[in-house]
């Protein structure tokens, strides 16, 4: 257990989970640092046919977009679950194990 704390300490005194946190979408794809990578790395993908990481990579964005989306920010408010929430956020993380093992596990490249 204290090797997880050394690592979770670690993590946090990094800072990278409040940049995460703090990134705007719309700049992001927006900025061509970011974007011409991104979409070279699309078009190699599909140049090699590689549908699973299209897939995968297509889910990791998208899961990442909800996580800044309004239904997770009232997710808690003032430190409560709020119950009408979990459902629609339980859900989407299904869904998306659902996808991943699909993708992962029963279909190959």
């Amino acid at each position: 257990m204290e090797f997880f704390a050394s690592i979770i300490d670690l993590i946090d005194s990094t800072g990278v989970p409040d940049q995460i946190s703090n990134v705007e979408v719309a700049a992001l794809f927006t900025n061509p640092w970011f974007m011409v990578p991104f979409v070279l790395f699309v078009v190699y993908k599909l140049y090699r046919q590689a549908l699973n990481t299209l897939v995968l990579t297509g889910l990791a964005v998208a899961l990442w977009v909800f996580s800044g989306s309004p239904m997770m920010d009232g997710l808690i408010i003032d430190g409560e679950l709020q119950l009408n929430k979990v459902l629609p956020v339980a859900g989407v993380g299904l869904l998306a194990v659902v996808i991943a093992v699909y993708f992962l596990f029963i279909r190959s490249d």
